[in-house]
């Protein structure tokens, strides 16, 4: 009654405590609510409420306080509701491992990793086939690398079968595009060009399949992390601490994901004179492995900056493949070396196999010459998992 005598009056002061009084009652009949009404500076108290001054505004906040149990429920409920947007996991058909080879920053030599990487597990093991897919919407780098041109033809089932060379399968959105054709795309038909690459392809059996990811850790690289199964995930850098910034990122993203990170590469790690040998560190020294300090990971390799491997890149005929008894090669097949045997340790870690050292190529053992070819031998032990 006290209320409606107050609303009744025509001074607003009175309308004002009027309200106040009516809310009062109406929040103590409530019980379990916490409350809080402000006007204008002036704040009314219940159950812990805390004074916010917000002028002449008035806020209500009502927070309801939960028992141990039900909070626990309500948990629950709030991630089964957020899980909903979420793509469930499903493997690509016929692969059967998936590596993906990323950065957060773009030019550090994500691509030359990945492919020098696909051909070393190809060269290793004949019997062992390999992918490559390049999922860089904007800027694909495949194509090129991999000396590869044309359109993919559709299988029975309307699906794009890969372009082969090198003995590596390899798809890219650069051969349904023209070359020098730019990708003006939105969001939305990225996310379609990443699903098509990724479910209507034709590979065949695979048993690993290496993906070139973009620079950054945006929309694709968050789809491909959760629409498949992906084994490991190999961070390449420069030392430079710009480029160790965005790789840093990369590396947290992958964890939020629940992607293991197999390890850094550090790429561009010293240029050396070809007159006169005298070492330089370009992009600074060592930056990476302070790096994977920080992050708790390994270095799987260091790569120098070399005349060879760029003009090798730009030809088509990467490295790996066109000068297997270079130091360049060497240094690369160190890095697939540390990558299988990190692989291996994770799996049969997670299946609950111990690994020894005999099978991971003797790691941390002597190392041979510097012969990428010395190195080819069968690694049935390490990639039978």
């Amino acid at each position: 009654m006290e209320a409606e005598r107050c609303y009744g009056t025509s001074s607003p002061r009175a309308r004002r405590d009027g309200f106040r009084i009516g809310l009062q009652a109406v929040f103590r009949a409530m019980g379990v609510w916490r409350r809080l009404l402000v006007f204008g500076g002036v704040s009314l108290r219940g159950c812990g409420g805390v004074r916010v001054p917000l002028g002449g505004s008035r806020l209500v906040i009502c927070r309801r306080q939960f028992s141990g149990a039900e909070s626990e429920t309500l948990k629950q409920r709030r991630s089964q509701i957020m899980s909903r947007g979420l793509p469930k996991q499903k493997p690509i058909e016929g692969v059967k491992q998936v590596i993906v080879v990323a950065s957060g920053k773009g030019g550090v030599g994500k691509s030359t990793t990945a492919v020098n990487l696909a051909l070393a597990l190809a060269a290793n093991d004949s019997s062992k086939a390999v992918g490559l897919l390049d999922v860089d919407v904007y800027g694909p780098s495949i194509p090129k690398m991999m000396n590869l041109k044309g359109n993919p033809e559709l299988s029975q089932s309307n699906l794009m079968r890969p372009l082969l060379n090198y003995g590596i399968a390899c798809m890219s959105m650069g051969f349904l595009v023209e070359e020098t054709a730019p990708l003006v795309w939105r969001g939305l038909m990225v996310m379609s060009a990443i699903e098509k690459l990724l479910r209507q392809v034709d590979w065949g059996q695979l048993d690993y399949l290496v993906v070139d990811m973009p620079p950054g850790t945006g929309d694709v690289q968050l789809s491909v992390s959760q629409n498949i199964p992906i084994s490991g995930a190999v961070i390449v850098s420069t030392p430079q601490d710009i480029a160790l910034m965005d790789a840093h990122k990369g590396a947290e993203m992958f964890r939020k994901v629940h992607v293991p990170v197999l390890g850094l590469v550090q790429n561009m790690s010293v240029f050396q004179c070809p007159k006169c040998k005298h070492k330089t560190h370009i992009f600074g020294a060592d930056g990476a492995r302070r790096l994977a300090r920080t992050l708790d990971l390994d270095i799987l390799g260091d790569i120098p900056l070399h005349l060879n491997i760029r003009e090798a890149s730009d030809t088509g005929q990467p490295i790996v493949f066109s000068q297997p008894e270079s130091d360049e090669s060497w240094d690369l097949f160190c890095v697939f070396r540390e990558h299988v045997w990190r692989m291996h340790v994770y799996i049969h870690h997670v299946l609950g196999s111990p690994a020894s050292e005999e099978e991971g190529l003797g790691h941390g053992g002597q190392q041979a010459g510097p012969s990428f070819l010395s190195f080819l031998e069968p690694l049935e032990s390490v990639l039978h998992i």
